[in-house]
């Protein structure tokens, strides 16, 4: 079943404006990972809105929540990062996203130093497992990015430990502070527009 750029068939009941995509791997042993800050930010949201994460269908914990007057569903694919877009496709149809831009996709990037943050639209997936599930499943890369800077491994042969492993803690301390910005620039990017965070928070 196609997604983006063929006919599909109407949802019931009011499309929803945003799908906000925190991605990361189940199970406690990947919490506070490098690969789960994505998660982290979506879970920092849902409590911001004051509505925690609850088991859903299409494989994901997900929070119907209002941001700066917008409908908008919270989720974490409770699907292993590479399946992803699994549980992102079934999320669209569910909500009655219709555009690639409705959707915000929150994620960890090896291309970026830890503590850096950016908002793209588009663009490729630097070898991005869960992006390139996404991808695949809404045969479409046009969606909102905030990529989280984690660094790069020493190697490529390192880049699974580098990002499943523990951080060091002055390290870990940086990235609780992006993830507060991350959901910063989810909130701006809701209430604004993805230009508005891009000019807000590309600049930082």
């Amino acid at each position: 079943m196609s997604l983006f750029g063929r006919e599909r068939a109407p949802r019931r009941g009011t499309p929803f404006d945003w799908l906000v995509v925190g991605l990361g791997n189940p199970g406690k042993e990947y919490d506070r990972s490098r690969h789960n800050v994505g998660a982290e930010t979506v879970q920092l949201l849902a409590k911001r809105s004051g509505t925690p994460l609850k088991a859903g269908r299409e494989r994901a914990l997900v929070a119907e929540v209002t941001i700066a007057e917008h409908r908008c569903v919270l989720a974490f694919p409770t699907t292993f990062m590479n399946l992803s877009g699994e549980s992102v496709s079934g999320l669209v149809r569910r909500y009655g996203i219709t555009e690639p831009s409705q959707i915000l996709v929150i994620h960890d990037e090896l291309d970026l130093a830890p503590g850096m943050l950016k908002v793209k639209v588009g663009g490729g997936l630097a070898g991005h497992n869960g992006l390139r599930s996404i991808t695949q499943h809404l045969k479409t890369q046009d969606y909102v990015r905030i990529r989280i800077g984690v660094g790069k491994p020493p190697s490529k042969e390192h880049g699974a430990d580098h990002v499943l492993s523990r951080i060091p803690k002055a390290e870990r301390e940086l990235l609780d502070i992006t993830v507060e910005r991350a959901a910063d620039a989810a909130e701006c990017a809701v209430a604004s527009g993805a230009d508005a965070a891009m000019a807000r928070f590309n600049g930082l």
